[in-house]
């Protein structure tokens, strides 16, 4: 009766000590099942969280959107700011530049220069224009366009009185036809003096009026090689009679 006491006191050490893998494989999947709660709170607690962070990317995508025209204006504006520039630096003509000037029956460009601007005259050449300007009390460099009324006056003087100060080297019709005298022609009265002398000649039956006439050189020239006109039937060579 004293040994099984004893023995039911060893009984409840043995389970304890001699547990088998299977109960131990069932404590641990309880622990997990007990941890699982916990994970889905944080889990829950960070999809939580995921829309504000989207929220956030949107408005962070909008304020690149928003700031990228910006940036493509501060871009466009050196551009465009180098394009004022430049048209800045153009020279600004005032309002009181004539860029069409009349004289002796001709229109002139007001950007070119006194001399320039004359010897696009007909009959001023450019020693000629010189002597205008100088007489007209004008600088040279000067541009048309800036001469003043009473300066473009005085030019127009000093070209109709051009035979009272200039050389006779300088004139270009001398020993006129009717007159005897030497003058100097300017513009259209070139063409019409040309003609009527030409025409004199013709009437007269001069040597010179009958080759205007023919349509051959005045002055001499030769005409066996050069000024070859009209008909020319060069070498052409024999038929030979068909017996």
């Amino acid at each position: 009766m004293d040994k099984e006491p004893e023995e039911n006191k060893e009984m409840p050490e043995d389970p304890v000590d001699e547990t088998t893998g299977e109960e131990k494989i069932q404590d641990k999947a309880e622990e997990a099942v007990e941890e699982q709660p916990e994970e889905e709170k944080i889990e829950t607690e960070d999809t939580d969280e995921e829309p504000e962070n989207i929220e956030e990317r949107n408005e962070g995508t909008e304020k690149d959107t928003e700031e990228k025209p910006v940036k493509n204006k501060e871009t466009k504006k050196p551009e465009t700011a180098k394009l004022e520039e430049k048209k800045d630096t153009k020279p600004k003509k005032d309002d009181d530049f004539q860029y069409i000037v009349r004289l002796s029956n001709t229109d002139i460009d007001g950007d070119k220069n006194i001399v320039y601007g004359l010897n696009s005259i007909k009959g001023i050449g450019m020693h000629m224009a010189s002597l205008i300007a100088e007489k007209a009390g004008i600088d040279r460099k000067l541009k048309m366009g800036k001469l003043s009324e009473s300066q473009i006056k005085k030019l127009q003087d000093a070209i109709d009185s051009v035979t009272d100060y200039a050389p006779i080297w300088m004139l270009n019709h001398r020993k006129d036809y009717d007159t005897g005298e030497d003058i100097h022609l300017i513009g259209p009265e070139i063409d019409l003096k040309l003609r009527d002398e030409i025409n004199i000649m013709k009437k007269i039956r001069s040597y010179r009026g009958i080759r205007h006439e023919r349509g051959l050189p005045v002055r001499g020239q030769r005409t066996r090689a050069n000024n070859r006109k009209g008909l020319s039937l060069g070498v052409s060579k024999k038929r030979e009679q068909s017996k």
